[in-house]
């Protein structure tokens, strides 16, 4: 579609010269331009490009360094980095480290860099390859002895004037939720039911569907990634993004304009509602309905519950609380699809990768049973996963009777 002529008038300039005078113009109205709006409106137009469009993804490279090179905004970013723990998160086949000495969970593990700038020399430790990735645990006191940490991360850690200027990630804070909305519009996109009936034609052929807008998103994700890595500043950035309920409904909650403009947005949000209602529910939940977190009726409030919709639905491709919280009200979906998901040794990694980076740690787990019921949830889905493999048994007299496949 044509864009306005103040957004093809921007466009005939330099990315540079256009972030700096979104950042110049940003600075002196203290607070976001109509030209900025615009532009995004147009950079993040599914109907325009896809979300593998490597120009648009340089556009927002640009856009968020303000006039600076993407490298240095992130060199600049990082100075704020004031995280506790690490955090670093990593994928199949990254080398990390495990101590056994420092260890308090079995399952913990160390970056590179944490491990070599703490002290483990003379430490039972292994290097170890990654199977379904993970995240580096320096500075959690719920995995690890405090002995184990390196200089930059823990409660006792140096903790200088961490405050990043105003200016800094003004741009990024606007950026953010468009950028988390392009990515679900490429999910509900790439999910459309195939009939009122909701039976798909060809199921695998639905699934490998899945499996191509994954690849699709790849370098669109990587970029997502890397202003994650920038740290804690940035990642606070992001989980104000995700959580944020007022501006969840003003990007999804679209009315039909006159001239039927945003139509495409219109159907988009139709689609994803039909989608919300399409995951079964193991049973026996029905019978606890009346206890917190059991209820199994979603409705999501913000970026962070469609994400982790889109997640479970799409069969697990690759702020902690609002996560967990959001991770367990979906659990009894999850379970569904490692029964009947088409790679479910794949999937139940990546489960296994979540659930340990989230339940590892006493307190939130802790908090989730009380508040969410999460032993009851995890009891009914694996009761269920279970009658699911019981077979009639054969035996003289016992008809009735089922066993264990």
């Amino acid at each position: 579609m044509a864009a306005p002529s103040e957004v093809t008038a921007l466009l005939k300039r330099g990315k540079r010269s256009v972030a700096s005078l979104f950042k110049g113009e940003w600075s002196r109205r203290n607070g976001s331009p109509k030209a900025f709006k615009e532009f995004l409106d147009y950079l993040f137009d599914p109907r325009r490009k896809s979300i593998e469009d490597v120009d648009t993804i340089d556009w927002c490279r640009w856009i968020v360094a303000g006039g600076a090179t993407f490298d240095e905004f992130s060199a600049a970013v990082k100075q704020y980095d004031n995280a506790v723990t690490c955090g670093l998160v990593w994928t199949k086949n990254f080398v990390a480290y495990r101590c056994r000495t420092c260890g308090i969970s079995p399952c913990m593990s160390l970056c590179y860099e944490c491990f070599h700038s703490g002290n483990h020399e003379g430490h039972d430790f292994n290097m170890f390859r990654s199977q379904a990735g993970g995240a580096c645990d320096c500075g959690d006191i719920n995995v690890l002895n405090k002995s184990g940490f390196c200089s930059r991360h823990g409660p006792d850690r140096k903790n200088l004037n961490m405050t990043p200027p105003t200016d800094l990630l003004a741009i990024a804070e606007a950026l953010m939720p468009r950028v988390i909305l392009r990515l679900i519009h490429h999910f509900r996109d790439n999910c459309k039911p195939m009939g009122s009936t909701m039976v798909f034609v060809d199921f695998a052929a639905y699934r490998d569907t899945f499996s191509l807008a994954m690849n699709d998103a790849e370098h669109f994700l990587s970029f997502m990634h890397s202003l994650s890595d920038m740290g804690a500043a940035m990642r606070r950035v992001m989980g104000l993004a995700l959580t944020n309920t007022t501006m969840y409904k003003y990007l999804t909650e679209v009315e039909e304009l006159p001239d039927y403009s945003n139509s495409y947005f219109v159907e988009s949000q139709k689609n994803y509602l039909v989608e919300l209602n399409s995951l079964s529910v193991p049973k026996g939940f029905e019978d606890f309905d009346n206890l917190p977190g059991l209820s199994q009726e979603l409705h999501h409030s913000c970026l962070l519950d469609e994400l982790v919709f889109w997640m479970v639905k799409y069969e697990f491709p690759e702020k902690l609380e609002a996560f967990t919280k959001a991770f367990v009200k979906h659990y009894s979906r999850i379970s569904l699809v490692l029964v009947k998901g088409l790679k479910r040794t794949e999937i139940g990694n990546r489960v296994v990768h979540i659930s340990v980076q989230l339940f590892s740690n006493e307190g939130l787990a802790c908090q989730m049973v009380q508040e969410y019921n999460l032993l009851y949830t995890l009891i009914i889905s694996l009761t269920h996963m279970i009658e699911n493999t019981l077979l009639e048994s054969s035996l003289e007299g016992e008809s009735n009777r089922k066993l264990h496949s």
